[in-house]
């Protein structure tokens, strides 16, 4: 791991839990939910399957999660090319999906998502 990524990692593992602790806030997780899910993927070299929260907008069968500071997160990449089967929360149900991650010429990512049934 390069030096300072053990100390990064804890604090953006913090930082997942408040977000994921507000989601389901009795206060908060209404308004937090409208613009914050959880997906669940499996990766493609580790075969491990990771859990995290993501910004989201989502227009009938699909949904858009627009990738901040790509090139300092590699969640994504999980993605590219054909894409791959992914899990999302979404008005309280888990629905699954294929995703497919883009890049754009100024190098913003977006993964885009289509559910299933």
């Amino acid at each position: 791991m390069r030096r300072g990524g053990a100390r990064t990692k804890r604090v953006v593992d913090r930082i997942n839990t408040y977000v994921i602790a507000q989601r389901d806030s009795p206060r908060w997780g209404r308004w937090v939910r409208r613009y914050l899910t959880t997906i669940t993927y499996t990766g493609r070299r580790s075969g491990r399957t990771f859990t995290t929260p993501v910004a989201y907008r989502r227009r009938g069968e699909y949904v858009r999660i627009p990738v901040g500071l790509p090139g300092a997160k590699n969640w994504w990449r999980n993605f590219t090319g054909r894409g791959g089967p992914l899990s999302l929360e979404l008005d309280g149900a888990t629905r699954t999906g294929h995703a497919v991650a883009c890049r754009d010429e100024r190098g913003r990512v977006v993964v885009i998502v289509r559910l299933r049934g």
